[in-house]
This record gives C-alpha cells, sequence and structure tokens, in this order.
C-alpha cells in the first residue's frame, strides 16, 4: 500500500477530528454558508454575512451565540462566550420548510487589535413544540437539535502571517474512534506536523498543498504531495492562531524515523 493510500483511509478515520473547527460534520437539519469568514477588526469588512437553511419538513427555529476560541498548551481548544463583541442581526428566528435567512455578523470589538482572534459563529436550533399524529394520541417524541458552527476569524488591517515548520516527524498516535474506549483504539502511524506562526494574522494552511520529503523505513527516499483537497479532509482549514503554534496530525505511513522535510506549494 502506498502512503498516499494510506493518507486516503486514515482521512476517514478522522473525520472527528474534523470537528475542532466546526467544519466537518454536514447536519441534516439545517445548513449554514460560509462555513469560514475572515472580518477585519476596522473598515468595511467589520461585517460579514451566513446563511442559514431549514431542510427539514417542519419549521425551523434557531438563535445565534458566539464564541471565542482559543489553544491551551496541550493544544485543546478552550471555548469563552463572546457575544458582547459582535452585533447579530436577526439573535434568532423561526425558518418554515425549505425557508433562508441571512445573519449580519458585525464586529463591534476593540478596533485596535495585537493579533487576529478566532470565534465560533453558532447556529442552534431550538426546540418546538410538537403536534400529535392523531387528534387521540398519546405517545412520545423525540426532537433532535442540530448545531452549527462557523468559523470567523477577525484579524487587524494590514497585518500579515508569518508561518514556519517548527518539526515534522512520522509518529504513532491513537485517534478518536466511535464506539471504543480510548486504550482499545490501535495506534495509528501519521506524519505529527507542528506550525509556528509569528505574524500578527492567521494563517489557513490548507489553502495550500504539502509537499513531505524524507527517508522511507529502509532509508530510500520518499516524497509524498498533499493536495489542499486532501487537507481539508484531515485538518479542516489547517487554522494557524496569529503568535502561536498547531499541530497537526496527517495520516501518512512509510516514513522512517529521520526528520520530514515540509515545504507549501500553491
Amino acid at each position: 500500500m502506498t502512503a498516499l493510500m494510506m493518507w486516503k483511509r486514515g482521512a476517514r478515520a478522522i473525520a472527528a477530528v474534523l470537528a475542532v473547527l466546526g467544519l466537518a460534520v454536514p447536519a441534516s437539519a439545517m445548513r449554514v454558508s460560509p462555513m469560514v469568514v475572515e472580518m477585519e477588526s476596522r473598515g468595511s469588512d467589520t461585517v460579514a454575512r451566513i446563511e442559514v437553511q431549514n431542510v427539514n419538513p417542519g419549521n425551523l427555529a434557531f438563535e445565534t451565540r458566539i464564541y471565542k476560541m482559543t489553544f491551551d498548551e496541550n493544544g485543546t481548544i478552550v471555548e469563552t462566550p463572546a457575544d458582547d463583541r459582535f452585533l447579530v442581526f436577526p439573535p434568532q428566528g423561526v425558518l418554515p420548510a425549505g425557508g433562508r435567512q441571512v445573519i449580519r455578523v458585525q464586529w463591534v470589538g476593540a478596533p485596535d487589535l495585537a493579533a487576529s482572534e478566532a470565534y465560533y459563529i453558532s447556529v442552534n436550533q431550538l426546540p418546538v413544540e410538537l403536534a400529535p399524529s392523531t387528534p387521540d394520541a398519546v405517545e412520545a417524541q423525540v426532537q433532535v437539535l442540530y448545531h452549527m458552527r462557523a468559523l470567523a476569524v477577525v484579524a487587524p488591517p494590514g497585518a500579515r502571517p508569518n508561518v514556519e515548520v517548527a518539526s515534522a516527524r512520522s509518529a504513532m498516535i491513537q485517534l478518536p474512534a466511535e464506539g471504543q474506549a480510548k486504550e482499545t483504539r490501535p495506534p495509528v502511524e501519521v506524519v505529527e506536523v507542528k506550525l509556528r506562526n509569528t505574524g500578527r494574522r492567521h494563517a489557513m494552511m490548507s489553502n495550500f498543498g504539502w509537499r513531505l520529503e524524507g527517508t522511507d523505513t529502509k532509508g530510500k527516499w520518499l516524497r509524498v504531495d498533499v493536495s489542499a483537497e486532501e487537507l481539508n479532509r484531515a485538518v479542516g482549514t489547517g487554522y494557524v492562531p496569529a503568535l502561536g503554534e498547531r499541530t497537526f496530525y496527517l495520516p501518512v505511513a512509510g516514513f522512517g524515523a529521520e526528520p520530514i522535510r515540509l515545504s507549501f506549494t500553491q
């Protein structure tokens, strides 16, 4: 099996990891687009628009909440409420079957940010009263409520990212697996990539192709080219915060213990 074939199989295995930026799991009750918006803290780009579509046969009630996204020392996402930094209209509503609503989101936080900041715009389905199937029916009914999230990043005007590769190496890790306890999950061979951004603006590294070069387990030269499409399936947007670091796990097998060279292509 080639490394690229292993990539395609591994990309399915880490579908749950994509939820880290709220971009991976499509809901059947509603659709939200776009899933990523880039804004600025001053000027005309302080406003973004997100469309919510009801794909249910019945009414869809929703509300919008916003959370700031930061990373702790272990790389885990920490969410804090941040509704006060945005003006959202309408903040809630009810859509008929097939209905659409454009939500206007405006930054009203600090106009002069030190560096870009990331937020979740969470569109949450609200429970509605269910009508009985027959006038005299007494029955249990269950509602499944969906929450969809878009990533909103607010940057200082004129700020630029500056991303460098801190390290890239072959590793064995345990990936999330539905229905399995962590200790029973088999380890998976991956390439662990640590990226460092010293710029004041965030970076979306899935906009590029990634080229991995090194040696295989027998010491022979090995190169794997990962397209932007494959990266989106594996690591979402590849978001790297301003003045921060992120670690990504690419499901690519075959590299040996020597460091791997990573470069980016258009």
